[in-house]
């Protein structure tokens, strides 16, 4: 990695993190509690909510739910092991009745990534640590693209459009806000 790459990785955590306090700042003078609400770390033998596999045991990206009942008593948000199962349970939640207040994934634009191949796949390395999500409000994910993630094929989140471009010319697919992910949009993965 070259020191223009690592100063651009500091860079960005930097904006990310400027990013975030503002957003707690507007949120505070708005009256908009949700905007407190950050993303927790998904180590250890944390399991995914939707599907039971350990999160930081697979790779490619992972998030997270806070919905309204489990805010602001300090219950655990819903936690995923793929952008994938983070949406199917997020849409199935709200089938029943529960609000989702904040969902965060794993943001390419802000951590160091690998890419490796396994057997004819080519997946991104996991990121369980907290300050390597963001919320979709902020997020474009990529769809069809050849990186498969824990579940197969995977929506891949980034906050800055240079990265998603620079994806897209390297791995193919097709991006979208975050924010306009439906069910069709995982049954056509």
């Amino acid at each position: 990695m070259t020191d223009h790459q690592r100063l651009s990785v500091s860079r960005r955590r930097l904006l990310a993190g400027s990013g975030a306090g503002l957003s707690l700042a507007v949120a505070g003078c708005t009256g908009d509690e949700s905007a407190s609400i950050t993303p927790v770390s998904l180590d250890g033998e944390r399991a995914c909510d939707q599907c039971g596999m350990i999160i930081e045991d697979h790779p490619g990206p992972v998030g997270q739910v806070h919905f309204e009942d489990d805010e602001p008593e300090g219950g655990r948000p819903g936690q995923f092991c793929s952008s994938t199962c983070t949406y199917t349970y997020r849409f199935d939640a709200e089938d029943e009745g529960r609000t989702p207040l904040a969902t965060f994934l794993t943001d390419y634009s802000a951590v160091e990534y690998e890419v490796f191949e396994e057997g004819s796949d080519t997946m991104f390395s996991s990121h369980v640590e907290r300050e390597a999500f963001s919320r979709t409000t902020e997020l474009t994910v990529v769809a069809r693209s050849e990186i498969v993630g824990a579940m197969g094929p995977e929506l891949i989140p980034f906050s800055e459009a240079d990265d998603v471009d620079a994806f897209v010319e390297e791995y193919g697919g097709e991006p979208m806000p975050a924010e306009d992910v439906e069910r069709s949009t995982l049954e056509a993965l």
